[in-house]
């Protein structure tokens, strides 16, 4: 076999699941949450890498259901149902329910940059109250984000991703993302799957709202007096995998698990330092 046929082989194999691979991400974005920033771009790019001509729209609606817990270091879980929005047009701009409302600044067959708004649900006193009684509710906030994703080769697809993101209202703080992940042996044309690891960052506003207990919430809620400060708040692992029942209809699976680290690990408020996340949802492909 010469390279050039090895290369041409390679090259159909990915362009046959290459529709899969763009819908293998979870349906909800929400911060905090225990999935990681990368699973909700995962195969984007590299449609880019393998097809040169992206179609002029892609729609993908559907429904969804997560459970997780209800936020960082908290031991109770919830159900969280919810849509799947996902509205791309050329290489430009995307409407997601995973990577928000934004535009692609420079995009090229490995990187792609852009910019979008997306938001934090916040944390309310009232859905754990014997827990948090006494501390702040963390009111939802959009965010600005920044994000930057490298591919390192079609042979070797390997995804760098980078994001950073800014609050307004809630934390009025920064988090950001560093990841990594690629797909997985046995991906075909009716099923493709992800795995990756990432670590998160936050500045001292975002750490000490989630993880601080001020002077004042002290004789109320009973926890010590504790200052978060900036540093790495969580790293983790996680999986996305999708099956294309028919030619239009799509199921997706996504599950991730992470530790706290640092402020957030030592925070009082902390009950338990490893949480997990899965997420399930069924897609129309129009």
């Amino acid at each position: 076999m010469t390279p050039t046929t090895s290369t041409r082989q390679i090259r159909l194999a990915w362009l046959g699941i290459l529709g899969l691979l763009a819908s293998a991400r979870p349906a909800m974005a929400q911060t905090p949450s225990p999935l990681a920033e990368w699973q909700y771009s995962a195969g984007i790019q590299l449609q880019r890498l393998f097809e040169p001509t992206i179609p002029q729209w892609q729609v993908e609606l559907g429904v969804a259901s997560q459970f997780a817990p209800i936020a960082d270091g908290l031991q109770r879980y919830t159900v969280q149902p919810g849509p799947v929005i996902d509205v791309r047009y050329k290489d430009l701009a995307f409407i997601s329910t995973g990577e928000g409302i934004g535009v692609n600044f420079l995009t090229f067959s490995h990187f792609r940059v852009g910019g979008a708004i997306t938001y934090d649900l916040g944390r309310r006193v009232r859905n754990d109250f014997s827990h948090l009684r006494g501390l702040n509710n963390i009111q939802p906030s959009p965010e600005a984000k920044l994000f930057a994703e490298y591919a390192l080769a079609k042979v070797f697809p390997l995804m760098l991703r980078v994001d950073v993101r800014r609050q307004f209202g809630g934390t009025n703080g920064y988090i950001g993302d560093i990841g990594a992940y690629t797909p997985m042996p046995g991906s075909s044309k009716h099923f493709a799957w992800f795995a990756g690891a990432s670590a998160t960052y936050a500045d001292r506003r975002y750490m000490n709202s989630y993880f601080g207990v001020n002077p004042d919430q002290v004789a109320i809620s009973g926890y010590h007096q504790y200052q978060g400060e900036a540093g790495f708040k969580s790293a983790g692992v996680g999986i996305s995998a999708a099956w294309l029942i028919t030619p239009h209809w799509i199921v997706n699976v996504s599950s991730a698990a992470n530790r706290l680290m640092g402020s957030a690990a030592d925070s009082p408020i902390t009950e338990t330092k490893i949480q997990g996340v899965v997420s399930l949802s069924a897609m129309y492909k129009f």
